[in-house]
């Protein structure tokens, strides 16, 4: 018995359906033929992106303005959210702003809140978007030509494609380094270069730091792409056991069997999922900070060394 189960499963995992990973790639929409090359010009990625950068848009003019306080007229209740969407996401941007990036910033947070609060909700709203079978929806509904060519104007995650965590990552990068020369200045940001290391050892520690830079944003992009992108796979991986199971083993109970465990997995995975989602958004934000917060280590240690001088002075 245990034999036959896994000869069945290694016929399923090998012929029932194509490779799970075209079900979590990119596909093409539209483009054109520029220099004898075909140029994508839209894809689904490129539609979810879109849809993510409305949403996001959209949703934090929304919620802010339920945040806002009411007129005086409301007494009391004009500093209460009574929205429970609205709540939910004040207390969301409350936590990562005087839980998360707070402690590593200081003054410099409410500065540093909209660009983080943004790449936080642009992400994240990326990844649950990813969750909604926007392609199979589209490939239900939409012309014969766009099923056959395996094209669709929007779904997918586009967080699972590295070009797009490649370019989030680049925005990151960019933020960091030059809040760090505003922070430092251009003589201490290549000061910090050297990582207050005698002058014999900067040959050595310069190179090593330029390269901390450059793989910061680097893996950056690959955690959030890889992370993505393994839980769909396994999620594709499961629905093609699910359909297999009922299509292509002669045994009727096993094949039964298989669709069933293969469907509860599926299930589970997928609230796994919805938590990845929010945990990858997270941690995209809270490292985005932390790279800051290095870039003004000195600076910081300088100000607060300066105060404890003038308090012993005062003293």
């Amino acid at each position: 018995m245990t034999t036959n189960l896994q000869t069945s499963l290694l016929t399923l995992a090998a012929e029932g359906g194509p490779n799970p990973v075209q079900h979590v790639v990119n596909h093409y929409f539209w483009g054109q033929d520029v220099d004898g090359q075909h140029v994508w010009l839209w894809s689904a990625h490129t539609g979810t992106l879109a849809l993510a950068g409305l949403l996001t848009v959209v949703t934090l003019l929304w919620a802010s303005s339920h945040i806002a306080t009411g007129p005086e007229s409301q007494g009391a209740k004009r500093f209460v959210t009574s929205n429970p969407l609205a709540h939910m996401i004040e207390v969301i941007c409350s936590y990562l702003r005087d839980n998360t990036v707070k402690p590593l910033l200081h003054g410099r947070t409410d500065g540093f809140m909209p660009f983080l609060w943004t790449i936080f909700f642009f992400i994240l709203f990326n990844n649950l978007l990813g969750l909604v079978p926007l392609i199979d929806l589209v490939a239900l509904v939409g012309p014969h030509e766009w099923h056959a060519a395996h094209a669709s104007p929007i779904g997918g995650t586009a967080t699972q494609n590295i070009w797009v965590t490649g370019a989030l990552a680049v925005v990151s990068a960019l933020v960091v380094n030059l809040a760090g020369v505003r922070a430092l200045g251009i003589g201490g940001y290549v000061h910090h270069l050297t990582a207050g290391t005698p002058w014999y050892l900067w040959p050595l520690m310069i190179p090593i730091e330029i390269m901390g830079t450059v793989i910061k944003p680097v893996a950056l992009a690959i955690r959030l792409f890889a992370n993505m992108s393994a839980g769909h796979i396994l999620m594709a991986v499961l629905f093609g056991f699910a359909g297999a199971g009922l299509t292509t083993i002669e045994n009727a109970l096993l094949g039964y069997g298989v669709t069933a465990v293969s469907a509860v997995a599926t299930f589970a995975i997928y609230f796994l999922e919805l938590f990845v989602a929010f945990l990858q958004a997270f941690v995209f934000m809270f490292l985005t900070t932390v790279f800051i917060s290095q870039l003004s280590h000195h600076h910081d240690e300088h100000e607060h060394g300066d105060a404890h001088g003038h308090e012993h002075a005062h003293a």
